[in-house]
């Protein structure tokens, strides 16, 4: 059922972490893998909460639950009691559980680091462009962009068996 997104962050920091540089905040809807990617010039809090509701306004149905990971931008006194507060059930990964958040990583690879590569980014205008490049790319991988889903694993002996529905956009 629609309406349950995780959410990540990834970091356009380049080869250094330090000082200040653009992030984006990927939330992706886990029962049909739509996607939204918002540009973020700081990890604040207030920041966070305008792109997740931001983000929420572009899903073509209502948002019911967010899922983070234990990434102190999300797990802080202003953006969970703002979640609560638009009726959002909050939940969050286990620590050091990469699998916990499969949907999401996947589409940090594939969408923004296809985009933006492994690169620094920093600034207002940067950020401003990110967001136009975004806005655009959206349209392609929410409406035109196929991907499977598994539909069974299982296993046979040392083998894993693996079907897919037949692929559909979100």
């Amino acid at each position: 059922m629609p309406g349950f997104g995780e959410v990540d962050m990834v970091a356009h920091g380049g080869t250094s972490v330090a000082g200040s540089f653009i992030q984006t905040l990927t939330m992706v809807d886990v029962a049909t893998g739509w996607t939204e990617c918002l540009p973020l010039l700081t990890r604040e809090g207030s920041l966070v909460v305008e792109a997740i509701n931001r983000a929420q306004s572009l899903f073509p149905w209502l948002l019911r639950g967010v899922d983070f990971d234990n990434d102190s931008a999300f797990m802080n006194d202003v953006v969970v009691p703002w979640c609560r507060e638009q009726k959002l059930e909050v939940t969050r990964s286990r620590a050091y559980k990469k699998n916990d958040q499969a949907f999401v990583e996947q589409k940090s690879g594939a969408v923004v680091r296809r985009l933006m590569g492994y690169g620094r980014f920093d600034g207002v205008e940067t950020a401003r462009m990110m967001g136009r490049l975004y806005a655009a790319a959206r349209l392609y991988i929410n409406f035109f962009q196929p991907s499977f889903k598994l539909k069974e694993k299982r296993r046979e002996g040392a083998k894993v068996i693996k079907r897919y529905h037949l692929p559909s956009t979100p």
